[in-house]
Order: C-alpha cells, then structure tokens, then sequence
C-alpha cells in the first residue's frame, strides 16, 4: 500500500492480525529484503514493513537527515495507519541503529526488540570506515557489502527501471554520510526491554564484535551467534533466524 507521510509517498506492507510487529531494513535495502520475515511473522502477527524514504518504492527526503528524522518519520507511518504501538521492533543492519534511537528517544515503545546484524557503533577508526566514509561520495555505496548474489536485483530494485542512481541526489548522499556516522552506544545502554541480539561470525559489514558490545552495553540483552552465514543473516539463514525469533517472542527467550 501507499500513503502519504510528511509529503512524501511512502510504500509499506501490513498484513496479519494481532500484536504489531514493525521490520526496519538496512541501508540500501528494501521491504522485500524482509519479506520472507513478514510473511512467516504475518501469521501469528500483524506486521508492519516500511520502505523507508530513498529505497524501495517510497519518495527520498527532501533535506539531509539522520536516525532520529528516520525515526519520527516511522512513528508517523504507524500513526498515519492508525495502528497501535508495535509491541515487537526487529530491525536488520542500519535498521537495528534505527531502532535502538528511536526506543532510546522514546520515539517507539515497544515491549521487546529484535537486532539483526545491527550497525551503529562507529567510534572505531579501522580502514573499513575509512573506505565507507569515501564510499559514500560514490553511487556504489548502497550496496557495498552486499553478498555478489543480492547486488544486482537490489541495484534493480533502488534504481528502478529508468536507471537514475538514487545516490546521485545530494541529499540522500548527505544522508548516507549523517547517518552512518551517527553512533549510538549511549542510546543502546537505555535499552531496558528485552533485546535479541542476533550477528553472523562471517560478516565483514558488522563484525560479530558489535554485536558483543551492544550485549555488554544493553542489560539482559541474549545474543545469538550464527554460523555460515555473513551480513545477511536472515536471508543466509533464514529457518535459524525465524526459529530465534520466535522463540524469543513467545518465550521472552530465544
């Protein structure tokens, strides 16, 4: 479906009934990067996916934001739907840094949260952010560190059938640049629900050391490591992911 939110056109998926759950995707991704997520959540579940703005079928911001202009535009989509507060947030990769400033800012209250190959501690000056700082002057850095398998039909997906680069628009590179940068370690120690952590050993993105510190820092969180699998985690290993899930949202332990 699609609705208007703060002037921009917005594309989402809502399906299911009961409790809502919200899916946050990636940078560079889209709604159909958890569709596979959705559609097995969606049958115990209402569940909520956003393509945020720059991806996906949903308008670019108009100006540069960060997390947290992210993270009013979400509560506004839920708002515009007239749903309730979602009691499950799971958010993949920059999705999951989403997530930790929205609840952090008390944007979003939900009762239990899910991180999925969570990006957001960006205080370390190895060269990999080095090179994703230079990356992000290029059009190629949506989709850097993706998996070869998942590039091209993403580039698809984002450029859509015109071939315009989303990346070439000032804002959005702005954007990029704002919001990969914005860390948020201080916000995950306010995170007091409980939290599912889940990172893959072979992720070259997010290195399983994230995922440690967010267990270190947000209290009585459980973190789950995943074997054969990299950034991807709930496409490389989908029926582990979705068991962990589920067993963290019916048991409060995964």
């Amino acid at each position: 479906m699609q609705v208007v939110v703060d002037d921009l056109l917005t594309n989402c998926d809502l399906s299911g009934k009961g409790s809502l759950t919200l899916l946050l995707h990636g940078w560079g991704d889209n709604l159909k990067g958890l569709r596979l997520l959705h559609s097995e959540l969606a049958k115990d579940h209402q569940v909520l996916s956003i393509d945020l703005p720059g991806f996906g079928n949903t308008d670019a911001p108009k100006t540069v934001w960060s997390l947290d202009n992210y993270a009013y535009f979400v509560a506004n989509v839920i708002k515009k739907l007239e749903l309730s507060e979602p009691e499950i947030v799971i958010g993949h990769s920059n999705g999951g840094a989403l997530a930790i400033r929205a609840i952090s800012l008390n944007i979003l209250d939900p009762k239990k949260l899910v991180l999925i190959a969570a990006s957001g501690v960006r205080n370390d000056k190895t060269a990999r952010r080095v090179a994703l700082q230079v990356l992000a002057k290029t059009g190629n850095a949506a989709t850097i560190w993706m998996p070869e398998r998942y590039r091209d039909a993403l580039r698809k997906s984002l450029y859509g059938a015109a071939g315009s680069d989303l990346l070439v628009m000032p804002q959005l590179e702005e954007t990029f640049k704002k919001t990969v940068r914005q860390d948020v370690q201080k916000d995950a120690k306010l995170i007091t629900i409980p939290t599912l952590l889940i990172y893959a050993k072979k992720d070259e993105a997010v290195p399983i050391a994230y995922g440690r510190r967010f267990h270190e820092l947000i209290k009585g969180s459980t973190l789950k490591e995943v074997d054969d699998s990299g950034h991807f985690i709930h496409l490389d290993q989908s029926e582990k992911v979705l068991e962990l899930i589920e067993g963290f949202i019916n048991n409060n332990n995964a």
